[in-house]
């Protein structure tokens, strides 16, 4: 059987502090942990539509992303389906054309992918600062252990720490 063939993409705006933590996130996961073959990691930044091929080459797209939700600034969050759209990357307004218009696309061209995001919401989102906000920068080490963690439960092949 073939092995699913998974994308860890982080998005995000890196100019406007932790609207960056997706990409920074990626970044963490790429020098922490070696990955498997089937696993590849990508900086997405804000490119929405023109990351189409790149999403044409997977099966499951795992989005790490800020969610603008309900709770305090920290709070980590995952997301699939319908809740999708609480991620900065699925809505118009961040970028110019949102990921889940970019995933509909795929799926109109004949692949289907599955996607999921896990979120941090920001501290700080509006300011134009390259860095993440010293509390954002704090908990980037216990978000990436989570992700790890969570797609480890859902039978996706994680990574191991690097030596």
């Amino acid at each position: 059987m073939e092995q699913k063939r998974i994308m860890i993409m982080g998005v995000g705006n890196i100019l406007l502090t932790d609207e960056g933590f997706g990409v920074r996130a990626v970044e963490y996961l790429q020098a922490k942990y070696t990955w498997p073959e089937n696993v590849r990691l990508e900086d997405g930044g804000t490119q929405g539509l023109l990351l189409m091929s790149t999403l044409m080459d997977c099966d499951t797209l795992v989005v790490l992303d800020v969610v603008l939700g309900p709770e305090k600034p920290g709070t980590i969050y995952m997301l699939e389906g319908e809740d999708l759209r609480k991620s900065l990357s699925f809505r118009d307004s961040m970028h110019q054309t949102d990921l889940l218009d970019t995933l509909i696309t795929c799926s109109m061209a004949g692949h289907d992918v599955q996607a999921v995001v896990f979120g941090l919401q920001p501290f700080d989102y509006h300011t134009m600062q390259v860095g993440l906000t010293p509390e954002a920068e704090k908990l980037l080490p216990e978000f990436c252990s989570k992700v790890v963690a969570a797609l480890a439960e859902r039978g996706i092949t994680t990574a191991q720490p690097a030596a």
